[in-house]
């Protein structure tokens, strides 16, 4: 199954979602040369205007959908999808039509494929020939093979807040954020898959049933697939069934690190990725035929069409990934039918929407400006940048006294401590209500600097993530909002400078090397110090309220961290293609990160 669904890919390589704006029209900008991406679908305002810049661009007349429209956000939604679909082919029908001559698009095309790529090697055959008829014969064979990579879309399970009508009233539950975001995606044009993010949502799940797109036809193939963003095996194998269950088959696990990764972090109980990827090869067989039973038993007993042959689970993995070596490891090794590559194609311009003074902030960061945060209203970690202007915005209110943001648009909207409707922490009006009930607490000056830090640290990420692409492309910001938050994973620290879309490419399949002189670990070196990190800071944070269930917890962590160093030092032998002296110093970074572990105390629960 991985051959054949490895030589089925063009790249072996995607674009993940990045931000709300960073990789929201990155398909117009990739997809034509069969490399597909991720684009955030939650934030309709901004999905709304880049409709109509997208229009203009492309001489579409463009009709608005306001927020007095019946069903306005799913409809922005798949009027979006639709106009991107509908830009996407007008370019592979372009492509098609272009000579083969240095600098044409279908030439890049070519020779962005990995060098292994059975179509890259046939062009090179083709390339390499005099002109002729037979050349050109050869050479409109090749147009035909030229595929569109895929506009796939991101739904973050977490973000569903309820919406209401214009006298305050709650609309019904299929107007809520996730809701209305899959129906705008369902009742798109797109052949291609939407990612579920952020955990497992009942009421999502069950929507989906809704719309045959999701369903196998008479052939068994699905119009719209599902790919599941998972941490671990045992939340794919948990969510994969209760799909199943449904009869809605999984085409996709993307395997993300818990820690090592842009955005949201959502951390295993110590589980390193070395370990999760172990897992998912020697059960994935085992998935594919649970899920496929139940799959079919589910469709069965509907009525509907059911899959005559296993249709195939493509299993895929990122977060961290920084070097060609690294990327064929896991392809090789473990199986994997594909690696997504995310922070660093924030330094590529022709590729993500960063405007220009924090792609000049990246571009020129040190390790230190990388770090993890409590910035997100959704109480998640967050990878967050300290030179973003998004956090010089928040530091500059503080010094105000004027802490939080005004909230617009409330997608991160969940907070009814003081409030019946729903309110988010990063607010102004949350953080002057808890600042003032913090300020009746009768504590130590040291815990009431504590507890005020974690108030003010939230951030407004709604208007954050999206006001990039509008700088960018000079697309006017409501509100005068216009800081940036920016959210790169801590491996884009070892990027530095702005680069292409090809040498990227090239980067990523081992053609060049575009990494600063930084020393850089291996990718699950780098992780193990980040999980390390978060089990010290974990046990900093419970040290003077100690509970049972806290100390089980970090003991387990602890003891998942342990098992993960005895299976890397195990693994060591298996990386082919690296040097002894690069294997001998993953050895003595485990050894020290080995005596670090043993050297972080649990203290036992508070007795009461």
């Amino acid at each position: 199954m991985f051959e054949k669904m490895n030589k089925s890919l063009l790249h072996t390589f995607h674009i993940p979602v990045l931000g709300l704006s960073y990789s929201v029209d990155t398909p117009v900008k990739v997809a034509r040369y069969g490399i597909s991406s991720v684009v955030s679908i939650i934030e309709d305002e901004l999905i709304e205007k880049m409709r109509e810049y997208h229009c203009g661009r492309s001489n579409e007349e463009y009709i608005a959908i306001t927020v007095k429209d019946e069903n306005y956000r799913a409809r922005r939604i798949t009027a979006y999808l639709n106009l991107l679909d509908r830009i996407v082919k007008r370019q592979i029908k372009e492509l098609k039509t272009l000579p083969f001559e240095p600098g044409s698009d279908i030439v890049k095309y070519f020779e962005l494929l990995p060098d292994h790529s059975e179509i890259r090697k046939e062009y090179e055959q083709v390339n390499a020939l005099p002109d002729s008829n037979e050349k050109k014969l050869l050479q409109n064979r090749l147009r035909q093979k030229i595929k569109a990579g895929s506009i796939d879309v991101n739904i973050m399970s977490k973000i569903d807040n309820l919406s209401y009508a214009s006298d305050g009233t709650p609309l019904p539950p299929e107007f809520s954020d996730a809701l209305a975001a899959l129906r705008g995606y369902a009742n798109s044009s797109l052949h291609s898959s939407v990612v579920l993010s952020a955990g497992y949502n009942p009421r999502l799940y069950s929507y989906i049933e809704n719309f045959s797109d999701f369903f196998p036809d008479g052939d068994g193939n699905m119009r719209k697939k599902i790919i599941l963003k998972v941490s671990d095996y045992r939340s794919a194998l948990i969510q994969g069934k209760i799909l199943a269950k449904k009869g809605i088959w999984i085409s996709e696990y993307r395997i993300e690190s818990g820690l090592n990764c842009g955005g949201h972090a959502f951390p295993t109980d110590g589980y390193l990725l070395g370990p999760i990827l172990e897992e998912f090869r020697q059960k994935r067989a085992d998935l594919e035929n649970e899920l496929f039973n139940l799959c079919n038993s589910a469709n069965l007993a509907k009525g509907n069409n059911i899959f005559a042959s296993k249709p195939g689970i493509k299993i895929t993995v990122q977060g961290g990934i920084g070097t060609a070596n690294e990327d064929n490891f896991l392809l090789d090794h473990y199986k994997m039918d594909g690696t997504g590559w995310g922070s660093p194609f924030l330094l590529v311009p022709e590729v993500t929407n960063v405007e220009e003074n924090t792609l000049q902030q990246l571009a020129t960061a040190e390790q230190e400006d990388y770090y993890l945060s409590g910035a997100s209203p959704l109480g998640v970690p967050f990878n967050n940048f300290r030179k973003s202007t998004s956090e010089k915005q928040r530091l500059e209110r503080i010094n105000k006294e004027r802490p939080g943001s005004p909230c617009y648009k409330k997608f991160l909207s969940s907070d009814t401590e003081f409030t019946t409707t729903p309110i988010c922490t990063a607010s102004r009006q949350y953080q002057d209500l808890k600042i003032k009930q913090l300020e009746e607490k009768n504590i130590s000056p040291e815990q009431y600097t504590l507890e005020l830090n974690a108030i003010i640290e939230k951030d407004c990420l709604c208007e954050g993530l999206s006001s990039s692409v509008l700088l960018k492309d000079h697309i006017p910001v409501a509100h005068s909002l216009s800081a940036v938050a920016i959210c790169p994973g801590p491996n884009l620290a070892y990027f530095s400078g702005v680069f292409s879309l090809k040498e990227m490419a090239d980067h990523i399949y081992g053609r060049i090397n575009i990494l600063n002189s930084r020393d850089r670990r291996n990718m699950f070196i780098n992780e193990l110090q980040l999980y390390v990190d978060y089990l010290k800071t974990a046990v900093g944070k419970s040290l003077d309220e100690m509970t049972v269930k806290q100390n089980r917890y970090l003991q387990n962590f602890k003891a998942n961290l342990q098992d993960g160093i005895n299976y890397y030092h195990d693994l060591i032998p298996s990386i082919k293609k690296e040097t002894q002296h690069y294997k001998d110093k993953m050895i003595n970074e485990l050894k020290s990160f080995q005596n670090l572990l043993s050297s972080i105390s649990i203290p036992s629960p508070a007795i009461i």
